[in-house]
């Protein structure tokens, strides 16, 4: 499947007229709890022609297509993600610190050597504690829940606990998140719904588990009530990210 995703990689870089500058795994199969049918989430970074950061009329960037053979494949023009990651966005330091690249340039490299500077506790704790509150609310509050649901709020909240204890962008591994914030009570518990997740088709149900409940609610409600007197006291300029995109140019 490799070779397949490189093939497509470089057919869009032929279409679109773009270079990509990075592009990685960003789902379950970087997060380490692919089910056997679960897609190949590839996303990528893309610098155009200078002339194209030159023009009157407006260009879209992002580039998008829709998904076909187990293929979901997106990318992030650079100037949006340099302007993203200026913001703190957390899918911009997941996608830098993803455990599976298809390709990586010698500038990809510099971007991941600056962008530490520009990470923000309170604005990535803001995002992933309303991605698990999101899903425990839209998935979780049945008597029987799709199994896959469970980790897509069990991990943004871990890495709330991660971020809360080292102040750094979370792994994007499930198991480093497990071994590091996961209390011991319940290790045995998610390491059978791990298993289960990675051996079973995508839409795998099963009765919901309560202690897992109440340790998600909890956790919600607890990093909920730490962001309302979080101060966010960190100031950065555009200098660097400025110089980064020039480059590229």
């Amino acid at each position: 499947m490799e070779q397949t995703i490189l093939h497509k990689l470089h057919e869009i870089e032929k279409m679109q007229n773009i270079h990509i500058l990075l592009a990685v795994e960003s789902g379950s199969r970087a997060w380490g709890f692919a089910s056997p049918d679960s897609d190949y989430d590839v996303r990528f970074i893309y610098v155009r022609p200078k002339e194209g950061y030159l023009c009157l009329e407006k260009i879209r960037d992002v580039i998008e297509y829709p998904i076909h053979n187990l293929l979901d494949i997106n990318g992030w023009d650079l100037k949006k993600t340099l302007q993203l990651l200026y913001k703190s966005n957390p899918t911009v330091f997941e996608w830098f610190s993803s455990p599976i690249v298809y390709i990586e340039t010698e500038f990809a490299q510099k971007c991941k050597n600056s962008i530490q500077e520009y990470f923000s506790v309170k604005r990535s704790l803001y995002h992933y504690v309303s991605m698990a509150q999101k899903h425990y609310a839209a998935y979780l509050n049945q008597d029987m829940v799709t199994v896959k649901k469970y980790f897509y709020a069990l991990r943004p909240v871990l890495a709330c606990r991660w971020i809360l204890d080292y102040g750094t962008p979370p792994p994007m591994s499930f198991s480093e998140l497990m071994e590091a914030e996961l209390p011991q009570t319940l290790y045995t518990e998610v390491t059978k719904l791990l298993e289960l997740k990675m051996n079973a088709p995508e839409i795998q149900k099963i009765a919901k588990v309560n202690r897992i409940h109440v340790y998600l609610d909890t956790s919600i409600q607890e990093i909920k009530h730490i962001l309302q007197s979080l101060h966010d006291a960190k100031h950065v300029d555009w200098k660097k990210l400025n110089a980064l995109f020039l480059q590229a140019l």
